[in-house]
């Protein structure tokens, strides 16, 4: 396509998403949806998360409606690749994440494994301190010790603030330390 040619066309919908026209969002919504919609359809298996991907995708796609080119792709088939990317990416996360059982939540139970009388005494001791934690600081300190996400991970697992996450961490780890040696926590009294 020559540069004149290029001039006297009409922005593409994309360009206009990228410049920030009101009115390009609802058209690209419009033109789009039902392409984004049957694509997520194939990925995901629930209504629910179908819609919370159609939902992602369409935020990566203002995100990155400025590195459209015509030149190398249509306007379709740049959505489609934003499309396939984003569900790729929610189902490896997915991948990533361990299940936690409920029952793991709320009630720890350490099993002895032939390990000698003090050890299993302590262990007795460590596991009644953790269940005496508050559910979310159980919770955040399971999911570091025993499946072994970082901060970060447990955030974005659980939905807390990363801060909050570190606070959970922090307290938790701090009442069972009073818990083992015997001491009143300030965290939980």
């Amino acid at each position: 396509m020559d540069p004149a040619a290029q001039m006297t066309e009409p922005p593409l919908l994309l360009g206009r998403v990228a410049a920030g026209d009101p009115t390009a969002v609802r058209e690209c919504l419009a033109r789009y949806g039902g392409l984004v919609w049957s694509i997520a359809r194939r990925f995901e298996g629930a209504p629910g998360d179908c819609e919370d991907a159609v939902q992602e995708i369409f935020l990566d796609l203002w995100k990155s409606a400025a590195r459209f080119d015509r030149q190398i792709a249509t306007e379709a088939a740049f959505v489609a690749m934003i499309a396939r990317r984003r569900l790729i990416d929610r189902k490896r996360t997915r991948g990533r994440r361990p299940t936690i059982d409920p029952q793991e939540l709320s009630n720890v139970e350490l099993a002895s494994g032939g390990a000698g009388p003090d050890t299993c005494a302590e262990a007795n001791q460590a596991a009644r301190a953790m269940n005496q934690l508050r559910p979310e600081q159980r919770q955040v300190l399971l999911l570091a010790t025993c499946h072994g996400l970082s901060h970060g991970e447990i955030a974005a697992q659980t939905g807390m603030p990363l801060g909050t996450v570190k606070a959970h961490a922090r307290r938790g780890l701090m009442s069972i330390r009073a818990a083992l040696l015997g001491v009143q926590s300030e965290e939980n009294p």
